[in-house]
């Protein structure tokens, strides 16, 4: 996707109604309240020294910086918002064991997307719009795995 179509992805989805179910669509997935773009999916790198990763990892922060200028002389600079305590508050205290009450999710039950989001972004480049949420941000689920430049569409507010 260019960037011209990842600001027509982006444009498409404020102008949607919100999924009433969590699932998959054309541009990512959505549900009750949000929307996720998968606007660039790297490959995987599972036989790479690091190199590649690294390389890969400047790239989508560029792509996403470079989108950040584009959004912000619509809408104003973004705020820069971490989602590394979100992603603490939904762990609780125990990040691996199991709970002694069998409950395996200790931790804050924090709304989705912010939920999902705060296990693979690190922080997110955010713009309140017309009673809306948009936000950028890369994401990778291990080292192994691809990047990904996100999207998102919300009305449901930051935790």
């Amino acid at each position: 996707m260019s960037t011209a179509e990842h600001l027509a992805a982006i444009d498409l989805l404020r102008s949607r109604e919100f999924p009433a179910e969590h699932g998959r669509s054309p541009y990512g997935v959505g549900g009750p309240g949000y929307h996720i773009a998968e606007l660039l999916t790297s490959g995987d790198f599972w036989e790479d020294d690091g190199t590649e990763w690294e390389t890969t990892s400047d790239q989508y922060d560029a792509e996403r910086d470079g989108l950040t200028v584009l959004l912000a002389e619509r809408w104003g600079e973004p705020q820069k918002f971490s989602l590394a305590s979100v992603f603490e508050r939904a762990q609780g205290d125990d990040f691996a064991d199991e709970r002694e009450d069998g409950d395996e999710h200790g931790g804050e039950d924090i709304p989705e997307p912010w939920s999902s989001l705060s296990s693979s972004v690190p922080d997110l480049h955010l713009w309140r719009v017309e009673g809306r949420w948009i936000a950028l941000g890369v994401s990778q689920w291990d080292t192994e795995l691809p990047f990904q430049l996100l999207a998102v569409v919300t009305e449901i507010d930051p935790p």
